[in-house]
Parts: structure tokens; sequence; C-alpha cells
């Protein structure tokens, strides 16, 4: 296989392959992701769960699966920067995930068979999540670094053009041909993903792996936490340790929160004792590494702190495809309209909303002496999603009320996410890659998908909260159903996550890590 080289200053001849598959994989994901909760809310696989439990079940089924797929990057990211690089890590995970839809397919009736289809897809898609998108930046160097932008955009419009069409037309194949086709036209545009990639091979820019480096961004952390110094203490060596332990001990919670919620708990764990007591001794680490590695090790702790204060963005996002198809469920709509089709709103108003704000929005601030740089954007989304949730919450109010409402009010808050998500979420794919050192691009790339895990945590939490009798009783105590509640709760929790996030991007110092001109 040969490794291209992009000529300067022109846009390369390769991303068609990539802006392809990613169209149609978009397409496969979104297509059965859009039908989980509709379709196992009426299949047998959870007969055995009455009444409004199943409506439970089905959303905390499909946001574990929402877990697993942005858990994978890590391993995803990891393969491909230590052992086989970006290209066969995507090739091989694609085959993965054409194997989940299978599954999906044939074992529509059987708990198991449509359990590991479920896994599968999540194992293929989190395993080539991280690294798309940080392959075709791979495609870029000095030279023409400034058409990436229009790619990353181009990136994140193709992904809600396959979103698009899958909302519209799955659900009408779940209700007139039933969950085999429903199932099963997705997995053949995944197969059709992976070959459309595969066309490509010979034209791609393939980063070489970079050789064992003892400086490595593991190398350091290492290093930082065990070095010990005379007249100092290991508060950093301790916190580590602390994270560790409390993670462990989370395991103990396994029979009353299960075990997904508790695993992710442990990696929260983890993440902030290592993350933290690394960033405590991290100077410790300079004279046995070089001041660059030392200085990329408090890149990365800066970006990961930006990172996790957007999880609360995507626990309101990605609720979108439970919480408010249940809800448009208990409106009024034709006979011939599903609630789950009207997620073809946010892709489509996606479509809109990027070529609007390139071209009309950002230059309209420019022009009033406001910069709406990526931060500022992505502060400004997570205040958004709020709105959003708050306006969603006013609809529930109408509906516990007894009025009749026509599912056409959920445009509003559709509205409000959408832009929401242009300004987090295609911003966030453009900013996680050029703040990666060159070593951690995958893996830098993987804790960028990771936010999305977390999010969809803060989700099941919420809903084993409600759960507990104490909480349930409090909830009614405000005169609000326990829907209606946790909606306005989470567009608390976005409120306080934006003004968080706008404090700490304040003092957030931009990094550079494209790849030098050919």
């Amino acid at each position: 296989m040969t490794t291209a080289t992009p000529a300067a200053g022109k846009m390369p001849r390769q991303i068609p392959y990539i802006i392809g598959n990613e169209a149609c994989e978009r397409f496969s994901f979104y297509g059965m992701r859009n039908i989980l909760v509709q379709f196992l809310i009426t299949s047998t696989i959870l007969q055995e769960v009455l009444g409004p439990g199943r409506e439970a079940e089905a959303k905390d089924i499909m946001h574990s699966f929402m877990i697993g797929v942005y858990f994978f990057p890590l391993l995803g990211g990891w393969l491909a920067d230590r052992f086989f690089g970006k290209y066969n890590t995507i090739l091989w995970f694609s085959l993965v995930y054409c194997a989940g839809h299978a599954c999906l397919a044939l074992f529509e009736n059987s708990r198991g068979g449509f359990f590991l289809g479920l896994g599968l897809i999540a194992l293929g898609a989190g395993g080539i999540k991280p690294l798309v998108a940080s392959f075709m930046g791979d495609q870029f160097d000095q030279s023409n670094k400034h058409l990436a932008k229009i790619v990353f955009d181009a990136f994140y419009w193709i992904i809600n053009f396959g979103s698009l069409f899958a909302s519209l037309l799955i659900p009408l194949a779940l209700k007139n041909l039933g969950p085999s086709w429903a199932f099963g036209i997705p997995g053949i545009l995944m197969f059709v993903a992976t070959f459309v990639f595969w066309l490509g091979r010979k034209r791609y820019v393939l980063v070489p792996l970079p050789p064992k480096d003892p400086h490595s961004f593991s190398n350091v952390i290492r290093t930082a936490l065990t070095a010990h110094r005379p007249g100092q203490g290991r508060a950093g060596l301790w916190l580590a340790v602390a994270g560790l332990v409390l993670a462990v001990a989370t395991l103990a919670l396994v029979p009353t929160l299960g075990i997904v919620i508790c695993l992710c708990i442990a990696l929260v764990l983890i993440l902030a004792g290592v993350g933290g007591g690394t960033w405590l001794q991290l100077e410790r680490a300079r004279g046995v590494h070089p001041d660059v590695a030392v200085a990329g090790v408090r890149s990365v702790l800066r970006v990961l702190v930006i990172f996790a204060l957007t999880t609360p963005f995507y626990s309101l996002f990605d609720q979108k495809a439970s919480t408010w198809v249940l809800q448009g469920q208990q409106m009024a709509m034709p006979a011939w309209f599903s609630a789950s089709q009207m997620q073809a709103l946010n892709p489509a108003m996606v479509m809109l909303l990027i070529p609007f704000n390139n071209l009309v929005l950002y230059p309209a601030l420019r022009r009033m002496g406001y910069e709406p740089t990526a931060l500022r954007r992505m502060t400004a989304g997570i205040a958004f999603s709020g709105l959003a949730w708050v306006v969603v919450g006013l609809i529930q109010i109408g509906i516990d009320g007894g009025d009749p409402m026509s599912i056409a009010w959920q445009i509003l808050p559709y509205a409000l996410l959408t832009f929401g998500e242009v300004l987090v979420s295609a911003t966030g794919l453009e900013f996680a890659y050029s703040q990666a050192p060159a070593t951690m691009k995958g893996v830098v790339m993987s804790f960028w998908n990771l936010t999305t895990t977390i999010g969809n945590l803060w989700v099941l939490l919420s809903n084993a909260a409600v759960r507990n009798d104490a909480v349930t009783r409090n909830i009614a105590s405000t005169g609000l159903s326990e829907a209606a509640f946790l909606m306005f709760f989470f567009a608390g929790f976005a409120f306080v996550a934006a003004l968080a996030f706008g404090i700490y991007a304040r003092r957030y110092k931009m990094q550079d890590h494209y790849r030098a001109a050919a």
C-alpha cells in the first residue's frame, strides 16, 4: 500500500472516499439507533417487563448501548496508535460493525442474538469513531490546513446527510416492512461504507506509527506520579491511588446500580485521580523527560478538562432518541407519521445551519468586532441545549395537564438543540484534532468521543435516581411529573456546565498541532 503525498495548498483528492464512507456509515448507525427504543418497546425481547417499566428499560438499553459506542474509541485509538495504524484499524473494525448489523436483522426475536448484535455494533462503531475524523485530518499538512476547517464542516454535514435519510426512511421500514428489513437496510449501507473506504486505499496519506518513545504520554505520567523529591510530599500519587481504590470500591454497587453504570463511574474516578495527580506533580518529570514532552502532557490534560465540561451537553443531546421520542408518542400526529421521524429535523437543520453559520452568522459577528472562537461557540452551544430542554419541559407540562398537543410543538426544541449541536460537536471535532500532539491524535480523539459516554452515564444515573421512593416523593411535591422534572433538571445541568465551560475557556491557551508541510 502506498503513502500518497498531498499537493501543496490543494484539497486532497482522497477526501471524497472518506466523506462517502462516513455518509453511508452514519446512515447505518442512525438508522438502527433511531428505531431502537421504539422497537424494544413493541418487541418480544422485553416481554417480561410490563407497563411503564418497559419504556424505562428500553431507554436504559439505548443509553447503555451509546455508552459502549463511545467507550470503545479508547480501544480503537490505542490499537491504531500503537499497532495497526488508522487505516487498518478502521477497515477491520468496520467488518465487525457489519457483523453486528447482520445479527440485528437475523435475531429480531432472540434476546441473546439481538444483544450480541448491539455489542458488535458498539465495538465496531466505537472502534472506528475516533479514527475516521483523525484519519481525515492526517490528509492535511501546514500547506493546506486552511482547507481542513471546510472539510471538517463538510464531514459533519455529510454525517447529518446520512442521518436525515435514515431518520426519515428507517422508521417507515420498521412500520411497513418489519424489523428484519429495518435493521437489514442499515447493514447493507455499512457494507457499502466499508467498500467505499477500501477503494481509496492507494491514495491515502498514511502517517507512519511513531517509534517506541521513552518520553511518551504514559511514560511522562508514570514518572510524574512516581518521582520523589526530598522534602516534598506525594499528594499527586496519593490522589491517583485514591482514584483507583474508589474505582474498585464502586464495583460493590453493581447489584444496586448495574454493571454499566458502575464501570463508567469507575472510569471517571480513574481518569480524575490519575489526571489530577499528574497535574499536581507534573514538574517532577522535567529532567527525566524533555520539556516538550512535559508540555505536551500538560496540553492534553488541559484539553481533557474542556472535554469533561462538554459531557452535560451530550447527556441532553442523546436523549432526543429516547426521552423526546417517548414524549412524541404522547402527542397528536398523522397516522402515517412516527415519533421517531421527528429526529430527521436534527440533521436537516444541521445541513442548513453549518453553511448559514459559516457564510452569514460568523462573518456578521466579526464585523461587529466579536470573534466567534471555537471555545466561545462551544460555550454558547451548551447554553442553547439548556434552552431546548426548558422548552421541551414546558411541552411536557402541557401534556401532563391533558391539553391536546401536536407533535409540531417539538420543532422549536429540536431547532434550539440542533443549533447547540452545531456549535459544540462540529466545532469540537476540529478543536480536538488541532489540540492533540502528533503522537496522541488517536487517543485524544478517543477522549473526545468519551464525552458522550459520560454524558449518557448522567442519563442512566438520573433514571436510576427516580426509581428511589424518597426521590419520587420529593418530585411529586413539586407538582411536576417525573418526566417534566427531569427535563428541567437537565436544563439546569446544561446552564451550570455552560457557565463553568465559559470561565475555564477564558484561561485556555490554544495550540496548533497540524503536521509540517511536506
